[in-house]
């Protein structure tokens, strides 16, 4: 990531509530020092860290940032210290000292960090803590480097350091056996004062223990409540992944597009009674929303539910064939949109197409040394609207461009965005979905075309739609 996109994340953090935002790596490169530094001269309430190895010169970069404290990494395994330190055990220990009372020195608050140290000798590993601990390290981190842990073994490892530690400890875990917010959550009731996490479980290989699955699970399932804003989590989560293009999968946890997204039947006619019934939270804890999603697996609840919010009432016969034709499109293996609900629907009924919104015109200017710029002329319920916007590349100006254009009338937000290649070749054809929201409502829809920000606009607008039709009302929002 950029340094001004580190920025954004990292204002987003501190107003979400968290204490302590490792904001890079400051030796690592200018990009990384620019990103510490700038944020640190925020002001913001978290605590602003940097990462470094125990070597003066990179406990030099983290002063020079301006960060308040250190993460400290010392290797403390058999084979992190032979094979990568090339050194004695004596040796660690002695670089632990010095460079604890360096970074002591530039004022520094200091988490002296144990990398490997879940495969560590455990006395030694206790050794090094203690040899830290005197020479001024103000909190200490048991790293679960390769994700080896498990619930059991977290608990009684992490109870074994805290009875022998008198400083804060924190639990530092890697996902690889999908493990790490469990292992987290043992350690903490182990004793562990601090988690490490990321959003959305960002990491190295499988990633780390993912900030939105702890603090929900200590929230829901432990009574635990921390001074964090959970209502942001689903909002910081698509920041996130927008600014380092890492989508989230469908099915994650508490912020996944499915998280609180239904099809089948016998779960939307509970639901629908009562959302408890498959629901441990609500989609509002979170920021979220629940969304009943059409496909093969539907029941009439669900798909009547959907009409209704677009105000569309078929007949008993109208509706069969409604619902059997979104039965046919799951079972030859397509995703069924909200934007083909919308179409079918208005198709047995004998309505003409509803489209409040059309596109008339699309510019757009991209190159070398050009900023990404799209200008696009829409027909708004009859009416001609314009609008201009820049991008991180043609496609991303071209929504913005949209937006740009209808928010006033419609503040619209893009949640989801995917796209694929369906076809091979050089005519090939571009596959691309969204999930829109506006309110309490989503959408999602198709866009396929040979240009990929054709096929963009073309899913955009047609989510855009769905989301403004409401057969309550005239086709241009007047009441009939």
């Amino acid at each position: 990531m950029t340094p001004e996109n580190k920025l954004r994340i990292a204002q987003r953090l501190d107003e979400l509530g968290v204490d302590v935002i490792e904001a890079g790596f400051a030796a690592v490169s200018e990009g990384e020092f620019e990103a510490v530094s700038l944020i640190a001269k925020q002001g913001l309430q978290a605590e602003i860290c940097s990462a470094s190895r125990g070597v003066k010169s990179d406990i030099d970069a983290v002063a020079k940032a301006k960060a308040n404290s250190i993460h400290l990494i010392i290797p403390t395994s058999d084979l992190h210290i032979t094979v990568k330190l090339r050194k004695t055990k004596e040796e660690v220990l002695s670089i632990t000292e010095e460079s604890v009372r360096h970074a002591k020195k530039q004022g520094l608050i200091v988490e002296l960090s144990a990398e490997d140290a879940t495969r560590s000798n455990m006395d030694f590993l206790k050794k090094v803590f203690q040899t830290g601990i005197a020479a001024g390290a103000d909190r200490v981190v048991a790293c679960d480097t390769v994700g080896i842990l498990t619930p059991e073994l977290s608990y009684d490892f992490f109870l074994d350091l805290r009875k022998t530690l008198s400083v804060p400890i924190s639990v530092h875990c890697h996902n690889d056996f999908g493990m790490a917010v469990a292992n987290s959550i043992a350690a903490l009731r182990a004793g562990a004062n601090q988690g490490h996490v990321t959003i959305n479980g960002l990491g190295e290989r499988a990633g780390n223990a993912s900030l939105e699955e702890l603090v929900v699970s200590l929230k829901a399932l432990y009574n635990i409540d921390l001074p964090i804003k959970y209502e942001l989590l689903f909002s910081t989560s698509q920041l996130v992944s927008r600014l380092t293009g890492i989508p989230v999968q469908p099915n994650k946890a508490i912020v996944g597009e499915n998280a609180f997204t239904h099809e089948s039947g016998i779960h939307t006619q509970g639901l629908l009674a009562n959302p408890l019934t498959y629901e441990a939270i609500t989609p509002e804890m979170v920021g979220s929303i629940r969304r009943l999603s059409p496909g093969k697996h539907s029941g009439t609840h669900g798909i009547k539910n959907a009409l209704d919010r677009l105000g569309l009432a078929p007949s008993e016969d109208q509706f069969k064939e409604i619902f059997q034709r979104i039965k046919n499109l799951g079972d030859k293996g397509k995703k069924v949109m909200d934007a083909d609900v919308l179409a079918i629907t208005e198709n047995v009924m004998g309505l003409s197409e509803n489209k409040p919104l059309q596109l008339e015109e699309l510019t757009v200017v991209d190159g070398n040394k050009v900023t990404p710029t799209a200008s696009v002329r829409l027909r708004l319920n009859g009416k001609e609207v314009s609008g201009a916007a820049i991008g991180v590349g043609p496609v991303d100006a071209a929504i913005n461009a949209v937006k740009k254009a209808v928010l006033e009338v419609e503040p619209v937000v893009l949640e989801q965005y995917e796209v694929k290649n369906i076809t091979g070749g050089t005519d090939a054809m571009v596959e691309v979905s969204v999930r829109m929201r506006k309110g309490d409502r989503t959408a999602t829809a198709l866009g396929i075309r040979e240009d990929i920000v054709m096929a963009s606009l073309e899913a955009v607008i047609s989510g855009m739609n769905v989301l403004m039709v409401d057969y309550r009302t005239g086709k241009n929002g007047e009441k009939e």
